[in-house]
């Protein structure tokens, strides 16, 4: 059996997997939906990946980042779990060895990560507002009417892009509304959005930061060619896609866990009953907020207690599992 590994990125909005193997080849992968419950989209990912999967692999390594990588790791055992910021930069520098500036726009959230001699120099990520995301963009596409995965070849089209106001979505909401209603061209419209995405983004992410070629636009953003136009028209700069792009950080983790002692892996996690419950503990000021996931009823972890009181009320539950 050849030796395969194992990596998931889970988000809010999207859940991303990947299986490669002892050279970094992508075997197999999947992205998909989230949709508010990170248990389920594991074990759909899972199934997918089992079917891609060639069957003289064995899967030894697991890795998880993204917002729910705790919970993920937690539950599939895995042996190494990162924040997305390193998870993104080891899968893109596995790739392009020489990038200098990481743009990354995804659902909810965005990133910049500067790179120098490939080691992380500096980073910042997107705060409260998801103003100039995924998500954004799929509500103007929706108010619109145009598919998203179309608005790139129509912001293309644009040769004057309308001015739209996204530094809230609240407000460009009501931009794009007043826009139309004066007339202006949909593919202007379009156009204008793309381009209040990169300004947005270049304001905040990545104001204040010396944005240095090769540049990397990754994420699920990074498919809209609109989007990429508009950071090559500001930036002056080639701006690089990848086909992979929306998974480098399942293959950043992925790679990582290839450093790790091995574990033996077993797809058969896909049909174990999890469950996560959350307990309050009033034992101290600090009102802890403690998250516990069981496995086939069994207390397998818990995370949010911060002192000896906590400790003792998880002794409760795991004698009632």
């Amino acid at each position: 059996m050849q030796k395969a590994y194992l990596g998931i990125d889970i988000g809010s909005i999207s859940t991303k997997g990947v299986i490669i193997d002892e050279k970094n080849n992508i075997l197999a992968n999947i992205y998909l939906w989230t949709k508010g419950n990170p248990l389920n989209a594991v074990k759909e990912v899972l199934k997918n990946l089992k079917e891609k999967l060639p069957k003289n692999y064995q899967i030894v390594g697991v890795g998880t980042t993204g917002s729910a990588r705790k919970l993920i790791g937690t539950i599939l055992g895995a042996n190494i779990i990162k924040n997305e910021i390193t998870a993104h930069a080891i899968g893109t520098l596995s790739k392009y060895p020489n990038v200098k500036t990481i743009i990354e726009i995804g659902g909810q959230d965005s990133k910049i990560i500067l790179i120098k001699d490939q080691i992380v120099i500096d980073y910042a990520m997107n705060t409260l507002c998801a103003a100039g995301t995924g998500a954004f963009l799929s509500s103007q596409a929706e108010r619109l009417d145009i598919p998203v995965e179309n608005f790139g070849n129509i912001a293309l089209k644009s040769k004057k892009p309308t001015p739209i106001a996204t530094r809230c979505t609240v407000f460009a909401e009501s931009d794009l509304v007043h826009k139309a209603q004066m007339g202006y061209k949909k593919e202007d419209i379009v156009a204008g959005l793309c381009k209040s995405v990169a300004t947005n983004y270049l304001n905040n992410v990545g104001k204040g930061k010396k944005i240095l070629p090769p540049i990397i636009f990754q994420g699920g953003v990074s498919k809209n060619i609109g989007v990429v136009k508009s950071f090559e028209d500001i930036l002056q700069e080639k701006i690089i896609t990848d086909e992979h792009g929306h998974l480098m950080g399942a293959l950043g983790v992925a790679i990582l866990s290839k450093k790790e002692p091995e574990i033996n892996f077993n797809f058969n996690i896909i049909k174990t009953k999890f469950e996560t419950t959350s307990i309050n503990c009033s034992g101290c000021p600090n009102n802890c907020e403690i998250i516990c996931v069981k496995k086939d009823n069994q207390l397998l972890d818990s995370w949010g207690n911060r002192c000896e009181k906590g400790t003792k009320l998880l002794k409760n539950v795991e004698t009632k599992s």
